[in-house]
């Protein structure tokens, strides 16, 4: 069984740091991606930063592009979300999934999983306001 745990949000001021991290454990895909998504309250879910395993391709948001850099451990099973110079309209709920498929960033983070082989974090929130 996979399981996903995200940690590291708070509330930051703007133009501060955060570094959210996704700890997967139980993962038998050979090929899977994995990508932080976000919420915000009235609005749909967001693709922000994705990672294929598969191809190794990586994806970001226009909107935090510059800003926000993902990353993976694979010693630790950890993959990061590093977010500097953040922004009131980053706020929301960050979560992180994990969809065992053939799959590049883009397409993982655009259209989001097909929900058939897709495992998900609770979410961390990610507030940022002075």
């Amino acid at each position: 069984q996979v399981h996903v745990v995200e940690s590291g949000g708070g509330l930051v001021q703007p133009g501060g740091s955060l570094r959210l991290s996704c700890e997967i454990s139980g993962v038998t895909f050979d090929y899977y991606a994995i990508g932080w998504f976000r919420q915000a309250p009235g609005k749909e879910r967001e693709g922000v930063s994705c990672i294929s395993v598969a191809d190794g391709s990586t994806f970001y948001a226009d909107s935090v592009k510059g800003r926000f850099t993902i990353s993976r451990d694979d010693a630790k099973n950890t993959v990061y979300l590093q977010m500097n110079t953040l922004k009131p309209e980053d706020t929301a709920v960050y979560f992180c999934g994990v969809e065992g498929r053939w799959v590049n960033a883009d397409l993982f983070c655009l259209r989001g999983p097909l929900g058939v082989n897709d495992y998900w974090g609770h979410g961390t929130q990610v507030t940022v306001s002075s």
